[in-house]
């Protein structure tokens, strides 16, 4: 898939009545067609007038955000933010979901929660602690320790120190239309969605990707 200026809507890995019943046709549409679609054209346009910038890739942006020109740094961090996120969201849930980690990030998990259930738990609690909007992540650092992660807004972790390997959309547009306020029970019925085999893949390829990042020119 192109990763660099002009931006493209990544593809579903479903249609959209592929998650329901855990989440809907209307969610999932209104999702993806106006929030995503809308940091995608964002971002493009904030980069439009800025060529010298077109060629860096998403994770680019990203993580050297610091060196874009004032006057589009945060407009383009918070876009590029709004569709890395949401590119991961949508690959981190399948209507085919095995239920429960295996291979080597099962393992894993076991290892540093002690069962898969302990992992859920506290997931689920970090998930109910957010305040307002943002995002929950599982995901790897530089030691090779799985790390549940929280990040505000569109924020993004840090890619030099952190391989993603699920993310969690807790912004309200990710479940108001089905769910009204029970973000509860969206996180619940998420576990039946959740795309184990994505995860092992990304867990699988940690070492290689956090050395991308920190080499990028």
């Amino acid at each position: 898939m192109h990763n660099c200026y002009p931006f493209s809507l990544q593809p579903l890995p479903y249609a959209c009545n592929g998650l329901a019943p855990c989440l809907n046709r209307e969610t999932v549409c209104n999702h993806y067609e106006h929030h995503h679609r809308n940091y995608v054209n964002n971002l493009n346009q904030a980069l439009l007038r800025y060529p010298a910038y077109q060629s860096w890739t998403l994770e680019q942006l990203l993580t050297d955000g610091e060196c874009l020109p004032e006057e589009i740094r945060t407009k383009v961090l918070r876009n590029a933010g709004g569709v890395y996120n949401h590119n991961l969201y949508w690959n981190s849930m399948t209507p085919r979901s095995s239920g429960c980690p295996m291979g080597t990030l099962g393992r894993a998990i076991h290892e540093k929660y002690q069962s898969f259930a302990l992992f859920q738990q506290q997931f689920q609690t970090s998930a109910a602690a957010v305040f307002g909007s943002g995002w929950l992540w599982l995901a790897v650092d530089g030691d090779d320790t799985l790390q549940i992660c929280h990040t505000a807004n569109q924020d993004v972790l840090d890619l030099q120190q952190f391989q993603p390997l699920l993310v969690l959309d807790l912004w309200e547009h990710a479940y108001y239309l089905q769910y009204r306020y029970n973000r509860e029970r969206y996180t619940e019925n998420w576990w039946h969605l959740v795309n184990w085999q994505f995860a092992e893949n990304q867990y699988q390829n940690r070492s290689a990707a956090i050395y991308r990042t920190e080499n990028l020119d």
